[in-house]
């Protein structure tokens, strides 16, 4: 069985998370018989050493992490492969794939890019 993990930062706010659990929401939308679930660095619960364990007792053999952030800092660039590297050693039998941060997607790039253009730039864009 496969998962997949939601991995962010977490914030004191109970208010941040909501576009990574409306992310997850809509995944399962898409496909209801999806395994997904929302984990966190630090200040939001749950973490991704409990959200692992969940999905293992559920006899997930296979966990996607996908790092919700648009830039890669130090979290994404050394915290999470050491959590993920932890985490192979607490489950050798669970193969984890860590994929890049959603903010080095080019999809997302373009969309973004899309979003903050101006209204009057967005119709000459539809207009080519």
């Amino acid at each position: 069985m496969q998962a997949t993990i939601l991995f962010g930062h977490g914030s004191r706010d109970p208010l941040w998370r909501i576009p990574i659990d409306t992310v997850a929401q809509r995944m399962l939308a898409l496909d209801p018989q999806c395994c997904v679930r929302c984990a966190f660095l630090e200040l939001t619960e749950p973490d991704l050493a409990s959200t692992t364990a969940e999905l293992v007792e559920l006899g997930v053999n296979s966990i996607t992490i996908v790092p919700m952030f648009l830039g890669v800092g130090r979290h994404a660039r050394e915290d999470l492969p050491v959590l993920v590297t932890a985490l192979q050693g607490d489950y050798p039998a669970v193969r984890f794939f860590l994929q890049p941060s959603v903010g080095e997607d080019a999809r997302v790039v373009e969309l973004l890019a899309q979003i903050a253009m101006p209204a009057s730039a967005q119709k000459g864009l539809a207009a080519a």
